[in-house]
């Protein structure tokens, strides 16, 4: 035996090491393990980060452009042929072709790259020079010229395009004369003023001579088989002004005349709808006016004062329907008597202001702001004329020099006021918030606001969060702290599982089932919403009424069982009688009721259905979270309350609703959060309506959902796309913040209360 034992020894050393050297493997596994976790957390957590920054560069690079500016480049120099005076210029699309008139009746084109004659015609005005000339219509190229005799020659500039035999584009310039080279009879003599108009076979003529007589003719053009017959003249009217006219404009419709006197700056309003134009108003502007010209589509006039400011005008309503000439903005160009001419664009409210100075000015009219500004020539500047896309612009001094000039100016109509302030647009009474991006017409003035969409959004998420708070964190509670587990365990997963429902499911049944049924009864609807939140306490009064032993037979924690049937019933009730109380309170039509007692309007598809059906999905998450955090509370800190005497109540609102404060709000947040970026519910069961109405029965459009909508349709790099993308980095920075918000209180609730 004693000899064995030295050799027992070792042995024993052996498995001690063994286990020991077992032990340090296993933790140097759990390490690696633990380390690899750790570094997969964070290398997830950067991925998300750097994802999320990914997306706001991106955003931010497609929303920059918007607030870039514009730039204007000279051309090399050109020299035009001739010395006559220059009273007309234009550009054909491309900017390659120029054309001009002169005062002798000479119609030139010219290249606009070398200023090298293309073609050259003179007018059939019988030797007679050019007086005055009008555009009739831009887009058509089609212009008016009134001869020292008085008769107006109409002529239309044509471009006529085709390829070589080298594939080159060759531009073939000429004039044509639409109503034939023979001039129609108009005024006696010459007018230093002329505005000629035709829309919808009828040729409005207009002019004055500084006098305080406008004379006004009417042809009539009678249609044929075989296209548009011959003018036939009506006979020469002549209107008396209340002040000497030495400017006239008629609108492209034909439906109202503007006459104004440079020096006293008073401009009159009248309409043409009648037989007689029927004067509408007078106003006296803030200045002497240098120039006055219509903005593109013919509704608004801009003026041009002494002052250095330039003002825009158009017809609107008063409150009692009639019509006065509207002061909608001015802009503040040059700092005195500078102005001495305006140049609007073709197909956007951009005007380009010239100075005497030879400094220009881009200004947008619906915008208000300069969009550029810079000196293009060293002498007066006469005219300036953009071609019909208004990447050229043409400038004329007063000494006859030409000059051209690349434009870049894609975004004019976006600025911190047209985005979020209320604008006076063109066809309104008053300044509005808008979202209207396209029409059917080619005239039409973009509405850009982002107000009421993000004003949609925040009521969306109002009315959503209105409904799904309460009924999430109360069902939280009650779940948590009094329901028992076997029914805790049957009716969490199964909230959790509505969440899955996709949203676009529910966005279909709201659009299509749940409006039409609130829309028809919605009185039935009122007495739900009443009348279901004082059942349930009412039921329980009755319920501690009902005998001991027969409440005894329901199982703790299942008493929430017996308020289905209660809830089934009480619902069905209040549909009952929601018709006959209908018709005995409300004539049978509640929302006409409304309507006619309250000025209060009713849309089927509404605030309260997106309230509804998107609170039916955001209830899942906050129910979920809220649960959690509430039934995670120690349950010695409960029970130690119960301990010290209070009551189950108290020891929720004491101790529970405090601890849990945190992953409450957490849930509130998170549920708001999801509430502000939903997309399909709000796109189907809101009507897509961007109205300023706080009102549950008026309908909306939200951001996200204005983004669905619009932006497969939008061209891409266009304003309207840049917006979009504009819409949803707001949504984003919204996100952001309301988010970071949300920690920081979460955070405060937690230190607050760690204590209990």
């Amino acid at each position: 035996m004693n000899a064995a034992e030295p050799a027992a020894s070792p042995t024993a050393s052996e498995s001690d090491r063994s286990i020991v050297g077992g032990r340090s493997a296993r933790m140097r596994s759990r390490y690696l393990r633990d380390s690899a976790a750790r570094w997969v957390v964070w290398g997830g957590g950067l991925g998300v980060i750097g994802a999320l920054m990914l997306i706001f560069f991106y955003l931010v690079s497609e929303v920059l452009p918007l607030f870039g500016g514009a730039s204007v480049d000279p051309r090399p120099p050109v020299t035009l042929s001739g010395s006559e005076e220059t009273v007309y210029l234009a550009a054909e699309e491309q900017a390659e072709v120029g054309f001009r008139l002169t005062a002798d009746g000479q119609a030139q084109f010219f290249g606009l790259a070398d200023g090298a004659p293309l073609a050259a015609q003179a007018l059939p005005l019988d030797g007679q020079r050019i007086a005055a000339v009008s555009d009739v219509s831009r887009e058509e190229s089609l212009l008016a010229v009134q001869a020292a005799d008085g008769r107006v020659l109409l002529l239309k500039q044509r471009y006529d395009v085709r390829f070589d035999a080298q594939q080159r584009r060759v531009i073939s310039p000429s004039v044509e004369f639409p109503q034939g080279d023979t001039p129609l009879a108009f005024t006696e003599g010459a007018a230093g003023a002329l505005s000629v108009r035709q829309e919808r076979g009828q040729l409005m003529m207009a002019a004055a001579s500084g006098q305080s007589t406008v004379q006004l003719r009417r042809y009539r053009q009678a249609a044929s088989l075989f296209g548009d017959g011959a003018l036939t003249p009506e006979s020469l009217v002549t209107l008396e002004a209340p002040f000497p006219v030495d400017r006239v404009l008629v609108d492209p419709l034909i439906g109202w005349l503007y006459v104004a006197e440079s020096d006293s700056g008073r401009i009159a309003l009248y309409q043409l709808r009648g037989e007689v134009p029927e004067l509408i108003d007078t106003v006296q502007t803030r200045s002497a006016l240098r120039d006055m010209r219509h903005l593109s589509g013919g509704i608004s006039v801009m003026t041009a004062h002494a002052d250095g400011k330039v003002s825009q005008w158009f017809p609107a309503r008063r409150e009692d329907g009639r019509y006065y000439l509207a002061h909608v903005r001015d802009i503040a160009v040059f700092g005195g008597d500078q102005i001495t001419t305006l140049g609007p664009e073709m197909r956007r409210r951009t005007v380009a202001v010239g100075g005497d100075n030879g400094e220009a000015v881009l200004v947008h009219g619906t915008a208000g702001d300069v969009v550029w500004s810079g000196k293009l020539m060293e002498r007066p500047i006469r005219q300036l004329v953009f071609n019909p896309r208004a990447n050229y612009l043409m400038a004329l001094d007063d000494a006859g020099g030409f000059a051209g000039f690349e434009v870049h100016n894609e975004h004019p109509e976006v600025s911190l006021s047209a985005l979020w302030g209320k604008v006076w647009y063109e066809g309104y009474d008053e300044p509005r918030w808008l979202w209207q991006s396209s029409a059917a017409s080619s005239d039409f003035e973009p509405k850009f606001s982002l107000t009421p969409l993000g004003f949609g959004t925040l009521k969306a998420a109002f009315y959503a969060m209105l409904f799904a708070i309460p009924m999430a964190i109360f069902g939280a509670i009650y779940t948590a702290n009094f329901m028992s587990s076997e029914m805790r365990q049957m009716v969490k997963p199964t909230i959790e599982l509505m969440e899955a429902l996709p949203t676009v499911i529910l966005g279909f049944l709201a659009g299509l089932w749940l409006a039409p049924f609130v829309e028809s009864n919605l009185p039935g609807v009122f007495l739900t919403l009443l009348l279901l939140p004082l059942s349930i306490p009412l039921f329980g009064y009755v319920w501690l009424m009902v005998p001991r032993a027969l409440r005894q037979r329901v199982p703790a924690g299942w008493e929430s069982a017996l308020l289905i049937p209660v809830v089934v019933v009480l619902v069905w009730s209040c549909f009952l009688v929601a018709k006959p109380l209908e018709a005995m309170l409300f004539a049978g039509n509640m929302q006409a009721w409304m309507d006619q007692e309250f000025g209060i309007g009713y849309d089927q598809r509404n605030a309260m259905v997106v309230g509804i059906a998107m609170g039916v999905a955001v209830i899942p998450t906050i129910y979920s979270i809220a649960e959690d955090a509430i039934f995670s509370v120690p349950k010695q800190l409960s029970l130690g309350s119960l301990a010290l005497g209070a009551t189950p109540w108290q020891t929720l609102v004491g101790v529970v609703l405090p601890t849990a404060s945190p992953g409450i709000f957490s849930a509130v947040m998170i549920g708001t959060g999801r509430a502000v970026g939903e997309t399909m519910i709000v796109l189907m069961a809101t009507g897509n309506t961007a109205v300023m109405d706080f009102s549950m029965f008026e309908g909306l459009r939200t951001l996200s959902a204005n983004i669905a909508v619009e932006m497969p349709e939008s061209e891409v790099g266009s304003t309207h796309f840049r917006l979009l993308f504009l819409a949803g980095l707001v949504l984003f920075l919204f996100t952001f913040a309301f988010n970071t918000l949300a920690e920081l209180v979460r955070q405060r609730l937690r230190q607050k209360y760690a204590s209990i």
